[in-house]
């Protein structure tokens, strides 16, 4: 089987940003999920919006919405990417998980799957930051991309 070429490296093995100048653009799309894992009061103080800091699902959204615009800046080799739409939800799993489901859409030369994972993951740990004074045990786990 031929050895599989990385984009990211060049023929020298140094990491660079790929350069996506031939290709054209077309919509693309990605899916990525989360969930946050608390202790089952956490959980009811969230759905009750008794925590510390208020109104935590409405805070996390934005999070993820801004982090998503913000990928290109955090994650080093990524393109900066003007997005046409970041989407965040949460599905409240009883009696202790909230799940974090990130859509980015884009007509771009290039995949928006970081996108999806950064939005994903700010999201959740503003839930966390939102909680951690009443449950410090909390988990961001699960994260991966459901669709591309």
């Amino acid at each position: 089987m031929p050895e599989k070429k990385l984009s990211h490296l060049s023929d020298a093995g140094a990491a660079h940003m790929v350069d996506v100048s031939g290709k054209s653009p077309i919509l693309r799309r990605a899916v990525a999920e989360g969930f946050i894992e608390m202790a089952a009061e956490t959980y009811c103080a969230l759905v009750a919006n008794t925590g510390p800091k208020g109104e935590v699902l409405p805070v996390a959204r934005i999070a993820g919405i801004q982090a998503a615009k913000r990928t290109g800046e955090l994650i080093p080799l990524c393109h900066p990417l003007p997005l046409d739409q970041v989407t965040v939800d949460f599905e409240l799993l009883p009696p202790n998980r909230v799940r974090i489901l990130a859509t980015a859409t884009i007509h771009a030369k290039t995949g928006i799957e970081m996108e999806a994972f950064t939005a994903v993951a700010f999201a959740g740990l503003t839930i966390i930051d939102m909680l951690k004074a009443i449950d410090q045990s909390m988990q961001l786990t699960g994260v991966r991309l459901l669709e591309k």
